[in-house]
């Protein structure tokens, strides 16, 4: 990292410890991830102290982690839900970040199954949000539910079972799948 320059390897996961790879706005290719010039990083109030604390990667290798700036960060959502970042961050530190990224990259690889499979156009933004709160077998139970029920249906059929499967596995699972609006400055 250059003085002064917010710059990362990592661009499926945040520095704040958000999953931008299963983000719509990365998805959909109009976001490239927490990444200097980014609209999110650009956007950030954690990205300068990133640079302000030698360039680390995630916050939870800052000795300070969790600061201030973590103060109810994760009762807002924007495009993607920050309900798990405080315990995808330790999720993260725990299973060190290799182990993660293969989770998240298979999570990525069963939410481009969706979007390729069961989207109709009109629900990437539920299919993402799924992707980033369920867990991988869950999200592989729910498809496979949607598969054995939805063999042969136009697209908007498709989609409808679809997310009812998703949402089936996370009631099962106590998950929210519903976005939350922003409720004052963060």
């Amino acid at each position: 990292m250059g003085a002064g320059r917010f710059e990362r390897a990592d661009l499926l996961f945040s520095l704040c410890g958000l999953n931008c790879s299963l983000c719509p706005m990365y998805v959909r290719g109009s976001c490239t991830g927490c990444k200097a010039g980014s609209w999110c990083a650009v956007n950030c109030r954690i990205a300068p102290c990133s640079v302000r604390h030698g360039g680390i990667d995630y916050c939870f290798e800052c000795a300070e982690y969790p600061c201030s700036k973590y103060d109810g960060i994760d009762r807002r959502d924007s495009l993607i839900s920050h309900r798990n970042q405080l315990t995808d961050m330790a999720k993260a530190k725990r299973m060190g970040i290799e182990a993660y990224r293969d989770e998240q990259r298979a999570k990525e690889t069963l939410l481009h199954r969706l979007l390729g499979d069961y989207d109709d156009g009109a629900h990437d933004v539920f299919f993402c949000l799924a992707a980033n709160m369920l867990e991988v077998d869950d999200l592989q139970k729910a498809i496979g539910r949607a598969e054995s029920s939805s063999a042969n249906m136009e697209a908007r059929e498709k989609a409808y079972f679809a997310k009812r499967e998703l949402r089936r596995v996370a009631d099962e699972k106590g998950v929210p799948l519903e976005l939350r609006q922003w409720d004052g400055p963060w």
